[in-house]
């Protein structure tokens, strides 16, 4: 069954076609959690709240077409609330523990900590764009409906953000 076919099931309440969008979506919703919270249980945390909130929502849902920029919005906004909650509980990070977190998740040591070091030079909504962009696999339009801004401003978001990390990690002060 299509993906759009499953979504229509899912608005009328068949749990079966909702489990069933849950298998296409959770492995790209865990990675953009993981890399916005850089923490492996505050990201399933997201994921889990994401799709709790998408299932009791899913009645909701206009357009069977826009489910992916829907669900993506959902994680966003329970991803930033969990950022809230934890600048309140705790000033500061166990920044060892967020290195090795992210480590964990690529093939290489060195590709870990060089995209971790160019993810670190970019601002916020810059870092979100490119996780979106990249490890979403949203085009400009669906990341504009996710975080509210216009197709152009991502594309030249993405574009200038892209080009910063590019040169951090061609730069010469950059140690390899």
């Amino acid at each position: 069954m299509d993906e759009i076919s499953l979504i229509i099931k899912a608005k009328t309440g068949d749990k079966d076609a909702f489990c069933s969008l849950y298998s296409l979506y959770k492995d790209r919703l865990y990675r953009y959690a993981f890399y916005k919270l850089m923490n492996e249980e505050d990201a399933k945390d997201a994921v889990s709240d994401c799709v709790m909130a998408a299932f009791v929502q899913i009645g909701q849902l206009k357009k069977p077409q826009a489910f992916s920029s829907w669900i993506f919005r959902i994680l966003y906004c329970t991803c930033s609330a969990i950022t809230k909650k934890q600048i309140e509980t705790r000033k500061t990070e166990d920044i060892d523990e967020l290195e090795n977190t992210l480590v964990k998740s690529f093939d290489s040591v060195n590709e870990k900590t060089e995209l971790q070091q160019a993810l670190a030079i970019l601002k916020e909504n810059e870092r979100e764009i490119v996780l979106l962009s990249v490890l979403g696999g949203f085009t400009s339009g669906e990341i504009a409906k996710i975080m509210d801004m216009t197709s152009g401003s991502v594309r030249s978001n993405l574009s200038r953000s892209l080009k910063k990390m590019k040169n951090f990690l061609e730069s010469d002060s950059y140690e390899k």
